[in-house]
């Protein structure tokens, strides 16, 4: 192999996503001398065993047809719409999977994240503030879960803007099920990105990694709904050591879905916002 492209997506389809020991050696040495060290047997056999397996068996060209299949595109820091901003993270995506318009990565964009389990107030306000933001020419990135998810990428769509949905499975897996035509509305108004080879399944720890690409893609993050201990405030923390702002939208005192929200803004770790304008006023000022 003496390509780049073919040895990074050998390693893609080899590595776990946010693996900081991988990032770092190809980052330092570059994916095809990585590769090729792998496949020589320079690493650590027993520590390293799925990776060496997985990379000596991999067919780079048999991995880049599976993606074009899915009608995605396997996009690298060689690209030129690579979006810099990942190259913030401690450990930088191998590679990015992507369905639709990949130029928008680099876009002026707002991420909006919240519980699964949102209250009606949760799913209007994660509308009315995609919609606000798209008004005002920003894009809106979330994971494509339900919930606070899902309710930011329809009030993106209905406001007739663009967003990106960052999946913890394949390109070509709806996960979850029941959010099927939203993914394909999402493709055609903006773009789905995953982290992993088409047909892998979601699985605890991918949720988890999916969320700094949420963190790094975006200027700023909005936490709408979120419990006490919530992935949502994971992705929050993911924001702070990329020194991006974090803000929270406050609910009722007694509401366990607000606890996360009213946690963040307590430990001064989010700014309270209460309307669009006061959000667009303090992202905009930074």
């Amino acid at each position: 192999m003496n390509s780049e492209l073919q040895a990074r997506v050998a390693l893609f389809a080899s590595v776990e996503g946010g693996h900081t020991f991988w990032s770092s050696e190809i980052s330092d040495f570059g994916a095809l001398e990585v590769y090729q060290r792998v496949c020589e047997g320079a690493y650590d056999p027993i520590k390293h065993e799925r990776v060496i397996a997985r990379c000596r068996a991999a067919n780079p060209e048999q991995l880049l047809h599976q993606i074009l299949q899915t009608g995605s595109s396997f996009l690298t820091p060689a690209d030129q719409s690579w979006p810099q901003t990942l190259n913030e993270l401690v450990a930088p995506p191998i590679g990015l999977v992507i369905k639709g318009d990949s130029h928008l990565l680099s876009r002026r964009s707002l991420a909006i994240v919240g519980t699964r389990n949102p209250t009606p107030y949760g799913v209007r306000i994660a509308g009315d503030f995609a919609a606000g933001f798209v008004d005002r020419e920003w894009l809106i990135i979330s994971g494509g879960a339900y919930g606070i998810d899902s309710a930011a990428h329809r009030g993106a769509l209905i406001a007739e803007g663009e967003t990106i949905a960052v999946v913890a499975a394949g390109i070509d897996i709806n996960y979850p099920a029941g959010n099927a035509r939203l993914f394909t509305e999402i493709a055609e108004n903006g773009a789905i990105v995953s982290e992993v080879m088409p047909g892998e399944r979601a699985i605890p720890v991918r949720f988890l990694t999916r969320n700094r690409l949420i963190a790094a893609l975006s200027k700023s993050t909005l936490v709408v709904e979120a419990a006490f201990r919530s992935g949502s405030l994971r992705t929050a923390r993911d924001v702070a050591e990329l020194l991006r702002p974090v803000m929270a939208i406050p609910g009722p005192i007694n509401s366990p879905t607000s606890e996360g929200c009213h946690r963040l803004i307590g430990e001064r770790a989010a700014e309270i916002v209460t309307s669009v304008a006061d959000a667009v006023e303090f992202v905009s000022s930074l």
